[in-house]
C-alpha cells in the first residue's frame, strides 16, 4: 500500500525515470567497453567451478577443464532430451546436484518446437537473476536511446501466462517463463506494471483477454510486452470494449512495444497502424533456456548480451540435415571467433545447468563487434520438401511483402507442403492464413508470395521455374481468430503458444486444413 501511495506521486515517478536514465546510460557504456572474448571465458569457468561436483561435473571432468577448447572437447552438443533420458527423468523434480548443484526452485514449460512435446526447462535463482538483467538491459539501451521516453508516467503491461503455477512434489513449481516472470517481479516495481495477480492468474486465456482488456483500457500503459500475435488480439479486444478505432487512441501514453517468440514483420504494419508513427518497436530473444539477445535501437538489431552469467557457442548450419547434427563433433565457434553472414544455430551453457545445449535456433551475424545479429528461425523448421531449401526467415519476408503489396495484414500463418497423389504433377506449397485485413484480390497476393520468395531463394526459383517440380503456391483464408481455437483444442498453452509455422512433412499441414475445414474455420 505504501509502495502504490508513492508511486502514485508525480514527483516519485519523475524520480524514478531519472534515476533509470542514469542506470541507462552507464549500463550502454559499459557494455559497448566489455571485452566479449574475456567476459565470455570468465562466464564459463564459473559456472564450471560452481558445478565441478554435480553428477554432470564428474562424468566431464570439469576441475580439469581451464580452456574454452578444453571444454567444447570434453562436453559435446546436447538437445533437450539428451539431458533428460541422461540427467533428468529419473530424479524429477529433484535434480539438485545433477547438472547443477543447487535447488531448482522453477522449471519453464516449453514445446522447444510449436510441435514437440512440454519441456522442464530448470530456472535456478542465478537463471533468474540472469534474465532481470537482460531485461534492465533492454530498457537501458532504449533509455539511453530515448532519454525522454518515459515509462514511469504509467504503467507496464506485461502480456504472461497463467500464473497460478503448478507445485511439484518437491516444492518447485512450473509454468510459462513469462509468468515465472510476472511472479518474480520485484516488489517496488509492482506499482508500475500490469496486471494485477487477480487477473494473471486467470488460466483460460480466451476468458481472460476481455477482462484485461476492460481494466486495462483504464490504465495509463506507456510500454507493452509480449508475442505479437497474442498482442494483436489484445488489440483487437480493446478497440471492441473501447469502441476506439485505434489503440494509442485508448493508451497515449504508449512509448514502447516489447516483442519476441516470432518475427515481427508480417504484424509491423498493423501494429503502426494501430499505434502511430511515435511508438518503438523493441525486438527481444529470450528462450526458455536463457535470455540471448535484445535489439539495440542505435542498429535496429539484436544485440547477444554477453555479461550475464551464459556462456555462448554457434555451429554452422550446414552441419545440420533433418534438424540434427551431421556428426557428434560439429564446428563449434564463441562470439571471437563467429563470421558475418552464415547462418548458426545456437547453443548455450547456462547458469541454470545446461551445458552445450542446443536451443533449436538459428541466427545470422550482421556485426562482430559489437555482436549484432538477426534471428532466422529453426534448426528443424525449414522448407525443403522438393529441394527447395526455404528458411523461416524468407518466408516470413514474403508473407510481409505480399500484404504490403495487397493493402492487406497478415496474422499467423501457417504453411507445408502438399504431395500430388499424380506422378505426373508437381506439388505445391499450402499457406494457411490469418489475416487481420484481408487482401482485395487473393491472386495478386499469392503471385507476390511466390515471386518473393523466387527472388530471395535460388532453389526455389530453380524449382519454380516453368513448374517442373513445384507449382504455384496456394493461399488459403483462415477465419479470424480460427488458429487460437485450433490451439485451445489442442491443448497449446496460451498466450505463449504459437501456431506451427512450417511443415516440412506436409502431415501437420494436412491435420491442421482438415481440423479447419471439419469446424467450418475456412473463409469462403
Amino acid at each position: 500500500m505504501i509502495l502504490d501511495l508513492l508511486a502514485g506521486n508525480p514527483l516519485v515517478r519523475r524520480a524514478a525515470d531519472a534515476m533509470l536514465v542514469r542506470y541507462a546510460r552507464r549500463r550502454t557504456a559499459e557494455l559497448d567497453r566489455v571485452d566479449v572474448p574475456s567476459v565470455q571465458k570468465s562466464t564459463l569457468l564459473q559456472l564450471l567451478h560452481k558445478s565441478r561436483d554435480t553428477r554432470f561435473g564428474r562424468d566431464h571432468g570439469f576441475d580439469r577443464i581451464t580452456t574454452v577448447q578444453d571444454y567444447q572437447a570434453a562436453v559435446p552438443v546436447r538437445t533437450y532430451e539428451d539431458f533428460w533420458t541422461g540427467y533428468w527423468q529419473g530424479a524429477f523434480p529433484r535434480l539438485e546436484g545433477a547438472t547443477w548443484p543447487d535447488f531448482i526452485p522453477y522449471y519453464a514449460l516449453s514445446s522447444g518446437t510449436t510441435g514437440g512435446t512440454t519441456k522442464y526447462i530448470p530456472l535456478t535463482r542465478e537463471m533468474l537473476a540472469s534474465n532481470k538483467k537482460a531485461a534492465y538491459t533492454t530498457m537501458a539501451l532504449f533509455r539511453d536511446y530515448a532519454p525522454k521516453a518515459s515509462v514511469f508516467n504509467g504503467r507496464i503491461f506485461f502480456m504472461g501466462g497463467n500464473t497460478d503455477l503448478r507445485r511439484e512434489s518437491n516444492g518447485s513449481r512450473s509454468g510459462d517463463l513469462s509468468a515465472i516472470s510476472a511472479i518474480e517481479v520485484t516488489r517496488w516495481s509492482r506499482p508500475y506494471t500490469f496486471p494485477p495477480r487477480e487477473l494473471s492468474s486467470i488460466a483460460d486465456w480466451t476468458a481472460k483477454v476481455r477482462p484485461l482488456a476492460e481494466t486495462a483500457a483504464r490504465m495509463p500503459i506507456t510500454a507493452i510486452s509480449g508475442v505479437p500475435s497474442w498482442m494483436q488480439l489484445l488489440f483487437k479486444t480493446l478497440k471492441e470494449v473501447t469502441g476506439k478505432s485505434r489503440v494509442i487512441d485508448v493508451w497515449p501514453k504508449l512509448k514502447l512495444v516489447i516483442h519476441g517468440g516470432t518475427k515481427f514483420d508480417p504484424y509491423r504494419e498493423s501494429f503502426r497502424a494501430d499505434l502511430g508513427p511515435d511508438v518503438r518497436f523493441l525486438d527481444v530473444y529470450p528462450a526458455s533456456e536463457g535470455f540471448v539477445a535484445t535489439e539495440d535501437p542505435r542498429y535496429n538489431l539484436l544485440r547477444v548480451v554477453p555479461d550475464h552469467d551464459i556462456f555462448f557457442e554457434f555451429v554452422p548450419t550446414t552441419e545440420f540435415e533433418n534438424g540434427k547434427l551431421k556428426t557428434d563433433r560439429p564446428t563449434r565457434h564463441t562470439l571471437e571467433t563467429v563470421e558475418v553472414g552464415p547462418e548458426y544455430a545456437v547453443v548455450l551453457t547456462t547458469c541454470a545447468g545446461l551445458w552445450a545445449y542446443q536451443v533449436g535456433d538459428t541466427i545470422a551475424f550482421e556485426r562482430r563487434d559489437p555482436p549484432l545479429i538477426r534471428f532466422t528461425g529453426r534448426t528443424k523448421y525449414f522448407l525443403s520438401a522438393f529441394g527447395e531449401h526455404l528458411i523461416s526467415e524468407e518466408i516470413n519476408k514474403a508473407v510481409a511483402a505480399a500484404a504490403h503489396e495487397t493493402d492487406a495484414t497478415a496474422g499467423e500463418f501457417h504453411v507445408g507442403p502438399v504431395f500430388s497423389t499424380d506422378p505426373r504433377t508437381p506439388g505445391h506449397h499450402r499457406y494457411l492464413i490469418q489475416f487481420v485485413r484481408p487482401p482485395a484480390d487473393l491472386n495478386k497476393f499469392t503471385d507476390v508470395l511466390d515471386t518473393t520468395l523466387r527472388r530471395l531463394n535460388e532453389d526455389y526459383d530453380a524449382h519454380r521455374h516453368g513448374d517442373l517440380t513445384m507449382l504455384r503456391p496456394e493461399v488459403v483464408v483462415v477465419k479470424p481468430d480460427a488458429f487460437l481455437r485450433w490451439m485451445v483444442a489442442h491443448g497449446r498453452r496460451l498466450p505463449q503458444g504459437k501456431v506451427p509455422e512450417m511443415d516440412n512433412t506436409g502431415e501437420q499441414t494436412k491435420a491442421i486444413t482438415a481440423w479447419l475445414k471439419e469446424h467450418g474455420e475456412l473463409a469462403t
